[in-house]
């Protein structure tokens, strides 16, 4: 989506990606099969980009670091990939910046998180400090009793842990930062993510929320941006509690899965946006061209062949439903679970998009927290 943007604006992208037949390599100018954590291949890569970026921030960042060093223009800032990429850091990074979060600790011990349960309660948020997206790396104790099996299917306190209190949101929300090289930014609409199994499956924009909300969720989430490095798009997000706060989750340094919607629904995309956001070029209008939009991801209901058969079932219903747009991210395996691409609607009301969603989902319910599985 990166590419298709980029070759709109007459820019050439080279992409570096491990697998021979990824999704980007027969739509980018050049593909360089390789590691993301291998240093000699990541500065011989480096050499032939006029800006080094970044689509996914579990990467080797001492050589970034390095790169900057030489004279490589990297964006984001390296700084801001090694804050991002480990979470506990992460949340250190922002409660220093006095960015509101749910409390948190590092753990390291069983004698530790036990402590860590008597202060915060349970349920008891348990995560992984790195490689932690899509569910995995998260885990929930419910109880004392459960702390050692949680810990154990994290892969142990080796693996690098800390823990949450557990925040009881009312809505889950997100807002798209970007900003250039000048440190300008824009923010486009707030959003709800809608999750099942810590999955993001339905993205409604905007959000339903009050104009207070939207503006507190805008602020907060501009104010994490400003205090990290360097330019491109990021996500921020965010939980709305019961009492009104709105709580930093986490941030990520690239375009996001809840922005995908912007490709149909905004005057600017996302992706358009992080280009021109790394490249200094001025930032677009995020403000949205239609009243409602609503996103759905297509995710592996089946493994191979099956649930290939199923995901073309989903597809061929939307491409019966007006307003509606399909992208396919042609990643050539299938597996339960797995993010295959998203479905954007666009309408003249949010009531208008649930209910094209509900057709798609052959549901009856308007309310996208009980529509999220593919129907077979």
């Amino acid at each position: 989506m990166l590419c298709h943007a980029a070759s709109q604006m007459g820019i050439r992208i080279v992409i570096l990606d491990p697998l021979p037949g990824c999704p980007a390599s027969s739509v980018c100018d050049e593909h360089v099969i390789g590691s993301f954590n291998d240093e000699d291949t990541v500065r011989e890569f480096a050499k032939r980009c006029g800006v080094l970026t970044v689509e996914i921030e579990h990467v080797d960042v001492t050589t970034l670091e390095k790169l900057e060093k030489q004279g490589v223009d990297c964006e984001p800032n390296a700084s801001t990939i090694m804050i991002i990429q480990d979470k506990y850091r992460q949340k250190k990074h922002f409660s220093r910046c006095e960015i509101p979060l749910p409390d948190f600790m590092e753990v390291d011990t069983l004698r530790s998180i036990e402590e860590a349960g008597e202060k915060f309660g349970y349920p008891l948020m348990v995560k992984s400090k790195r490689l932690a997206y899509d569910g995995r790396g998260n885990a929930v104790a419910k109880n004392k009793e459960e702390l050692p099996s949680v810990v154990a299917s994290l892969g142990g306190f080796e693996r690098g842990l800390y823990v949450e209190r557990w925040t009881p949101f009312v809505k889950e929300l997100s807002v798209i930062v970007a900003r250039s090289r000048d440190n300008s930014t824009v923010c486009y609409p707030v959003v709800e993510t809608v999750h099942k199994e810590n999955i993001c499956h339905v993205v409604e924009a905007p959000a339903d929320v009050s104009n207070k909300i939207k503006k507190l969720a805008t602020s907060v989430a501009e104010k994490a941006i400003k205090s990290l490095e360097g330019a491109g798009v990021f996500a921020v997000e965010l939980f709305l509690t019961e009492d009104d706060q709105v709580l930093l989750n986490e941030v990520a340094p690239r375009p996001h899965n809840s922005g995908h919607h912007t490709i149909e629904s905004c005057y600017t995309s996302q992706y358009e946006q992080h280009i021109r956001a790394i490249l200094g070029l001025p930032l677009g209008d995020p403000s949205m061209k239609a009243p409602a939009a609503i996103m759905y991801n297509i995710l592996g209901e089946d493994e191979g062949e099956a649930g290939f058969f199923l995901a073309h079932q989903l597809i061929s219903r939307a491409l019966t439903i007006p307003g509606t747009s399909v992208h396919w991210y042609a990643k050539p395996e299938m597996r339960k679970q797995r993010k295959m691409g998203h479905i954007t609607i666009v309408g003249p009301s949010k009531i208008s998009v649930k209910s094209r969603l509900d057709n798609l989902l052959q549901r009856n319910s308007s309310d996208p927290k009980e529509a999220l599985v593919l129907l077979l």
